[in-house]
């Protein structure tokens, strides 16, 4: 019920006891905005304490509560003996004349800030904010996930945490950690690492911002996969890098385009196990045409091997790293995809030559990730439940992308939809010429997420299609969002 003091030479100062905020902060509040507002003038005594409380029926303490609060920030001054008191020298222009005006706006004659050229620029590349629906590409099972097992290793080291955890780790990341990912990788990925070599970040992300920090210097040229990754692209344009955008092909990037287009890059930024957006899988020929190329033009190699735990035939290929013999490949990975994205933790493998360079830049961008969720997953993954969960997601993911193509078949005249033998994520290429974004926005409309893959390329598209997260969509769910997607192409 709201509370309002009467009599007392305060402007309408309401209270409601049903808001969440307390009524302390209420208190504070409406005696700050009448002194900013030019209701209570400089000089102005205000009402003692127990007045205020009997007249809005509260505790006394809840009015002195909020009085200390305004003492504290110089909003009144209380003068022994006397009261409280709006000072007399609050700023001119911080006092308003008409209630309701913007209390924190700039003043007539204030210089409006605005963001650096830099921070303009990613704001344009980022795009916004859209909820997540069905088909979002990247999003993997997470209502499978070993949940149990994942707070019960939280547990255990939040009981019993040790030294290292409570004072930090090394920037490189937690020892044990590292370690059982180097050995997780030779075994998994053909990556041949000194646990040294691995450095824990939070997400691919923040790998890819560090190389590009410890490696690309303004105006440098950097090959990109078009289409491709879209924060590739932004996190190195960022560094000033300038963009190079090679097509992809059925074998994956290009070398021939590349080096026509810039024959001697400072990196090559590729995702050659399963390449993003079009899935496809850099054959071995043109994996060992591009290390050729790096090692000729004294380029690095940025390696984003995003999800290449997710193969339904056969192994995968060696990551390029395994392949490298000149210690130019820079190899990133996620536990994002294999466990949850709010795990936020992934890492990646550097040069032996390069470590000393990113560790000490790692530290002015964070100290690192945090200890007890390093702790935990290197005790997830040294008891086994990463490995097993791993397999028990393989043939689901396999079973969910034959639904997405079953539930799709009504419009297999328009859309090619085929089988893919890794990754989380199909590419719908469409027979005839249309505008792939906008049937992208009716299916929004209709709460499906299938990106355009138009947008994924930063120059003219030659390809229109949808790109389809199918891993994180239950059989159920997978049938009735195709369903609406149906009737997006259908009415386009």
């Amino acid at each position: 019920m709201a509370k309002q003091a009467r009599d007392l030479p305060l402007p309408a100062l309401t209270l409601d006891s049903a808001s969440s905020t307390p009524l302390h902060r209420q208190i504070y509040f409406g005696i700050r905005s009448a002194i900013l507002e030019g209701h209570l003038r400089p000089g102005v005594r205000l009402p003692a304490s127990r007045a205020l409380a009997h007249a809005l029926s509260v505790s006394r303490n809840t009015v002195t509560s909020a009085f200390d609060q305004l003492a504290a920030e110089g909003y009144i001054e209380a003068r022994t003996g006397s009261g409280s008191f709006v000072p007399a020298h609050l700023p001119k222009e911080q006092i308003q004349t008409k209630p309701g005006t913007n209390i924190v706006g700039p003043g007539p004659k204030t210089k409006v800030l605005s963001p650096s050229r830099r921070a303009s620029w990613l704001m344009s590349m980022a795009g916004e904010s859209t909820p997540r629906h069905p088909f979002a590409p990247g999003l993997p099972e997470v209502d499978l996930f070993p949940f149990k097992e994942w707070a019960r290793l939280l547990g255990r080291h939040w009981r019993r945490p040790t030294t290292e955890a409570l004072s930090g780790t090394a920037p490189g990341g937690a020892s044990r950690l590292c370690a059982a990912i180097a050995d997780y990788l030779a075994t998994a990925r053909a990556v041949f690492c000194r646990p040294e070599q691995v450095i824990i970040t939070a997400g691919s992300r923040q790998a890819l911002d560090l190389a590009a920090r410890v490696l690309i210097d303004p105006g440098d040229a950097v090959w990109i996969e078009e289409p491709g990754y879209w924060p590739t692209g932004a996190v190195l344009g960022a560094a000033g890098a300038k963009l190079v955008p090679v097509p992809v092909d059925d074998e994956g990037m290009s070398v021939t385009d590349g080096l026509v287009r810039a024959s001697s890059p400072r990196m090559i930024c590729i995702s050659p196990s399963h390449q993003f957006p079009l899935g496809v899988t850099m054959s071995l020929a043109r994996r060992l045409e591009l290390l050729d190329a790096a090692r000729n033009a004294g380029s690095f190699v940025l390696e984003d091997d995003y999800d290449s735990e997710y193969r339904y035939a056969g192994r995968p290929l060696a990551a390029l790293q395994g392949l490298d013999q000149g210690d130019r490949v820079i190899y990133l990975g996620t536990f994002s995809k294999v466990m949850f994205p709010g795990v936020r933790l992934g890492y990646m493998v550097v040069p032996d030559h390069l470590l000393d360079a990113f560790l000490k830049i790692r530290t002015l961008i964070d100290a690192h990730p945090s200890s007890i969720a390093q702790a935990a997953l290197t005790d997830f993954i040294e008891e086994g439940h990463l490995a097993s969960h791993i397999r028990r997601m393989r043939p689901l993911y396999l079973e969910r992308q034959a639904n997405l193509i079953e539930g799709l078949r009504p419009v297999r005249d328009q859309l090619k939809l085929m089988p893919v033998d890794a990754g989380m994520h199909l590419v719908g290429h469409f027979k005839k010429a249309c505008n792939d974004r906008a049937i992208t926005n009716g299916a929004r409309r209709l709460g499906v997420q299938a990106p355009a893959l138009s947008s994924y390329y930063r120059g003219e598209p030659a390809r229109r299609g949808l790109v389809l997260g199918y891993a994180g969509v239950s059989g159920s769910s997978i049938k009735r969002a195709a369903a609406r997607l149906v009737d997006a192409i259908v009415g386009s």
